[in-house]
């Protein structure tokens, strides 16, 4: 199935999930009127949330395998600390913090490499997947400050439907000419009820406590699970390149983020005695 069309199952699925579920919570009438409450705010945040990032995940990882996608959408909470300065001036990045954000864009560019075997498509596939990453920092700082007042799972369900919507006239276009097998079909509705539906429902009421910053945090589990499931359960090779960059990207977020702090040792000055 072409990215496209995966993504727009994913979607639709986790829509199908979504707004039942809302509207058996809150009734008919209050969670159509959430929804229409939250208005465009929702569509933006469906597209740049959902129907971009995740169909340049999808076409990136086309060109390279599952645990380099992953690493390479790791700096999340590094996009997130940059764009803070511009959109929240309080939060100012400065000295080790600053180090931290350089050191990870180092790791990505350690992670395409110079010469990668899958060439430049390889290359390609990398900084779309860390492109992706971009509108995820994006999408956390709108989410954050459009829907502060604004229920999780209204959130998730209303941008969900729009991310949706949006794909399918593209997916409908590409559908392939064969039914796909079961697996196939099985792993998209794993992914669009599990990884989408309630993972996003997790998500958007850790948003609301935690905050962007920290909620952006959560991508650190990624790419060691995704280094694990892609060598384990599809014979994924690990290259050097890939734990080099994933270091480096870990470390950087860990500084950037103010995670790991270094303090300086306090000079014990010895009492004086008294006569």
């Amino acid at each position: 199935m072409k990215p496209t069309v995966v993504i727009a199952l994913r979607l639709v699925l986790a829509a199908l999930v979504l707004v039942p579920f809302l509207l058996a919570q809150e009734g008919v009438r209050a969670g159509l009127s959430e929804l229409r409450e939250a208005g465009w705010g929702l569509a933006l945040l469906g597209l740049i949330n959902m129907a971009l990032p995740f169909t340049m995940i999808a076409w990136g990882q086309t060109h390279v395998n599952s645990s380099i996608a992953a690493i390479a959408n790791a700096p999340v909470p590094i996009f997130v600390a940059l764009l803070a300065i511009r959109f929240r001036p309080e939060e100012r990045v400065r000295g080790l913090r600053l180090a931290g954000i350089l050191l990870g864009f180092v790791g990505v560019a350690v992670l395409a490499g110079l010469n990668p075997e899958g060439g430049w498509w390889a290359v390609a596939g990398t900084l779309i997947v860390t492109a992706a990453a971009v509108f995820y920092a994006v999408s956390n700082l709108f989410a954050q400050s459009r829907f502060s007042e604004t229920q999780p799972l209204v959130i998730v369900t209303g941008s969900s439907l729009a991310a949706a919507l949006m794909l399918l006239p593209p997916a409908l276009i590409q559908l392939p000419a064969e039914v796909p097998s079961a697996k196939a079909l099985g792993s998209v509705a794993a992914l669009g009820i599990g990884g989408t539906a309630f993972a996003l429902i997790l998500y958007f009421r850790m948003l609301a406590v935690h905050g962007a910053s920290r909620s952006s945090l959560v991508t650190y589990l990624v790419p060691m699970t995704a280094l694990l499931y892609g060598a384990f359960l599809l014979d994924e090779p690990i290259h050097l390149n890939a734990i080099a960059g994933l270091l480096l990207i870990l470390s950087g977020i860990a500084i950037g983020s103010g995670v790991v702090r270094f303090t300086r040792r306090r000079e014990v000055v010895p009492a004086t005695p008294r006569a």
